[in-house]
């Protein structure tokens, strides 16, 4: 009896001993839409697990985040003066301007990127308005003493609002156009010698030619996003009540947390602050519906093919609607098509199409043999993390260079969607069904991913209980931060030495006259001397 008392009261001890050095914290998230959220939306699950309060902060014009529904954490939604489906709309018009065919000239499509960008600007204003200057908002956040804020920059002002309530920052993303945020914001090195500026579709081995392609665009999109930056740093000074910048603001988070790894990247350089978390929503495959099963295992021996342009692509034209189904039906394996456009007239018997599709519990079934793709981040590294070689039909933003980055690696054949035929499109799927090279690259990249010290999701999320414990990481902040532009490429430096150097140069060349004209002095009356004698 008396061991049995000495036994629980050392159970006491030990629970109560671990409950004083656990801290739950709170966590307030800003997420992006569409397929940001998605990826977001599984660390804030992580976190709940692990017993952190989560509060999700959200506008009431959010297109994708369903915040009606019931869920662990909570939403926090502030009013803005849109409509769902008007945000949803300028995303459609960027789409849409990418997907031209016949395609104009990138001039011509630069222009009209730049006018819809011009009204999402002023969108994510009116919904930055809303939420800085209400100060019931504000009143209400500072109440419920967050200890990090995790967001997207898709919301171009979170971190004015982590200034505001003085909290640390995690930031998650996947790039900008040319690593242009990270460079200038963030200090992230990006040597364009072989750094290749996304989305170029260039790989880290350039020819010259490819390096002076690389370095204009380099400098075009430093431009571009100064110009772009410069727009809002009013904003941000009125905002903050002091000058400041937008890079300055964004630049004081802690950790950046990448969407990709070395299994995707080109190897460059990287800041401690800077963290690797590709393919963090991965997990392994559940099993199917029954119906689904039913379908998947009637394939037999050739397996099947999964088919997904992503979530934001409802439908194709009918014409080519047609021209993919018509190859869909030209392979003995059978296909699972996400799409929700109407039924195409060439749809063969060994396809089937759903609405929606468990992508990754398909990908990572035995009988999966290849997955055609639009080549967004998420759905790659579910094929990564399964080993399922690609045929890829990039359509905008990032999806080309993604695209590029696998079939460098041997993992994937890319085509045209514009501009493929049927037979095109067999091809490309005969050629990595039956060519092991493309199976044998994709297995390599799985290995790659898998072999970790610690997986993707806990990694990025221990980052955010590091941010946490320790009230930030500014100690993994290099001191590029807090130079100029000239001190950091160390123009100063070199106007000194230059300026020392022509210094020294102009001493000895007057030191030189000098000696020069002394010299000749003392000789001249010697020589008059000789020329009087002689006569």
């Amino acid at each position: 009896m008396q061991r049995l008392g000495k036994s629980f009261t050392l159970f006491v001890i030990v629970l109560f001993s671990d409950l004083s050095f656990t801290h739950c914290g709170n966590v307030l998230v800003l997420p992006g839409e569409y397929s940001h959220w998605y990826n977001m939306r599984n660390i804030v699950g992580e976190l709940l697990n692990r017993n952190h309060s989560v509060t999700v902060l959200v506008n009431s014009a959010s297109p994708t985040i369903n915040f009606t529904q019931q869920e662990r954490f909570q939403y926090l939604v502030f009013d803005v003066p849109l409509k769902a489906h008007e945000v949803h709309s300028l995303s459609e018009q960027l789409v849409n301007i990418w997907m031209q065919y016949p395609r104009p000239n990138m001039v011509q499509i630069g222009l009209q990127i730049m006018d819809v960008l011009g009204k999402v600007r002023e969108m994510h204003q009116i919904m930055c308005d809303r939420m800085l200057r209400s100060e019931t908002l504000i009143s209400r956040l500072t109440a419920l003493k967050f200890d990090v804020l995790l967001y997207d920059p898709m919301i171009i002002c979170s971190d004015l609002l982590a200034n505001i309530l003085d909290l640390p920052v995690v930031l998650s993303l996947r790039f900008s156009l040319g690593f242009s945020m990270e460079r200038m914001c963030g200090q992230m090195p990006s040597p364009p010698s072989y750094v290749p500026v996304p989305p170029t579709e260039m790989t880290d081995h350039m020819c010259f030619m490819e390096r002076v392609k690389n370095v204009i665009v380099y400098v075009v999109y430093s431009f571009a996003f100064r110009m772009a930056s410069m727009s809002l740093d009013n904003y941000y000074s009125e905002v903050l009540g002091k000058p400041t910048t937008m890079c300055e603001t964004m630049g004081k988070a802690d950790i950046w947390l990448i969407r990709t790894y070395w299994d995707f990247e080109y190897p460059r350089p990287l800041l401690p602050n800077f963290k690797f978390v590709g393919g963090l929503h991965c997990k392994p495959a559940k099993p199917l519906s029954k119906e689904l099963e039913e379908f998947v295992q009637s394939s037999g021996d050739h397996g099947i093919i999964v088919f997904s342009l992503g979530s934001m692509i409802g439908n194709l034209t009918m014409e080519r609607a047609n021209t993919i189904a018509s190859a869909l039906g030209q392979i003995p394996q059978k296909v699972v098509w996400r799409y929700h456009g109407k039924t195409p007239e060439t749809l063969a018997p060994n396809t089937k199409i759903y609405d929606w599709i468990p992508q990754n519990d398909l990908l990572g079934h035995p009988k999966t043999k290849a997955f055609i793709t639009h080549g967004g981040t998420n759905g790659l590294y579910e094929a990564i993390y399964h080993g399922v070689p690609m045929v890829g039909l990039p359509l905008f933003a990032d999806q080309p260079d993604n695209l590029m980055h696998m079939k460098t690696k041997g993992a994937a054949v890319v085509l045209d969607i514009n501009k493929m035929q049927s037979e095109d499109l067999v091809d490309a799927l005969k050629t990595v069904l039956n060519n092991p090279s493309y199976k044998e690259s994709i297995m390599r990249l799985s290995r790659i991913h898998h072999d970790q010290p610690m997986k993707p999701l806990d990694q990025a999320v221990y980052w955010i209980e590091f941010v946490m414990r320790n009230k930030g990481a500014k100690h993994l902040r290099v001191q590029a931060h807090d130079l100029s532009w000239y001190q950091y490429h160390c123009l100063d430096v070199v106007a000194f030495l230059l300026s020392i150097v022509a210094l020294i140069t102009f001493l000895v060349i007057k030191t030189c006259c000098f000696l020069f004209r002394k010299c000749f002095r003392k000789t001249r009356p010697d020589a008059k001397a000789k020329k009087s004698k002689k006569e």
